[in-house]
């Protein structure tokens, strides 16, 4: 096995929160790389990060152990928990963050966290409990760690989120909506705003708008050497759809 440490968390770019966590990684899984994929996670929202994780992991290889904290929950009733799905492992919080990567992988296996360390924060899981098991699991010792559960119902759960999910550092809106193809050439209507496809930027005159296919294959809403976020007032949890053809 090659692993790395993926940290996906909402803890924002400044502050001790990551350092913590990656002092934590280094000191009991020295061997293994660290990648910083996510700071700026949707803050407190784990059901809207879900559906970015979902789409950012495959970029990386099986044996990836995804590190994600986004956890307004912490130190309530939410379990702790391990998620295998196609090879790839997720740790972190059972409050919604992990569900989206449950329903779209073929292969999944659930285990919850039952081990705790002599001193543990309240309010500081992913230092004190993620990372440590994320460590375990590096090393072979997930059954010290953890027990095998059955895998929740998320029957219920939609693969897809048709909704603004996300705002990158252009002002770019990513959607929890995956592309495909049948959806070429169609219209999208958000905020009282019918936009066009294109498939790229340069596709469009300067400060138009657009929609189209990320690549993360999610449906993304732009504006060429502009921002979609400002200049068409969309905010987290915004709707859209696709007219038809």
């Amino acid at each position: 096995m090659s692993f790395c440490f993926a940290l996906f968390t909402d803890f924002g770019p400044a502050g001790p929160y990551l350092g913590q966590m990656e002092s934590v990684l280094r000191q009991f899984a020295p061997h293994i790389p660290v990648i910083h994929l996510v700071s700026d996670a949707p803050s407190a929202n784990p059901i809207a990060a879900s559906y970015l994780l979902a789409a950012l992991r495959g970029s990386f290889p099986e044996d990836t152990i995804f590190l994600t904290v986004v956890d307004p929950g912490v130190g309530g009733s939410r379990r702790p928990v391990v998620l295998c799905a196609d090879g790839q492992y997720f740790v972190g919080p059972d409050n919604g963050l992990l569900n989206t990567v449950a329903v779209q992988a073929k292969i999944v296996e659930w285990y919850e966290i039952i081990w705790r360390p002599d001193v543990c924060s309240n309010s500081f899981h992913g230092r004190d409990v993620f990372a440590p098991v994320a460590c375990a699991l590096a090393n072979g010792l997930l059954a010290d760690y953890c027990k095998p559960v059955i895998k929740p119902d998320l029957s219920v759960w939609p693969s897809d989120c048709h909704q603004i999910i996300y705002f990158d550092f252009y002002g770019n809106a990513m959607t929890g909506s995956r592309y495909e193809p049948k959806l070429e050439g169609r219209q999208l209507f958000i905020n009282e705003h019918c936009i066009d496809q294109a498939s790229t930027f340069c596709s469009v005159e300067t400060g138009q708008p657009f929609w189209y296919c990320n690549s993360s294959g999610l449906i993304e809403i732009a504006v060429n050497q502009g921002k979609a976020q400002d200049l068409l007032n969309l905010k987290m949890g915004d709707s859209f759809h696709l007219l038809p053809n």
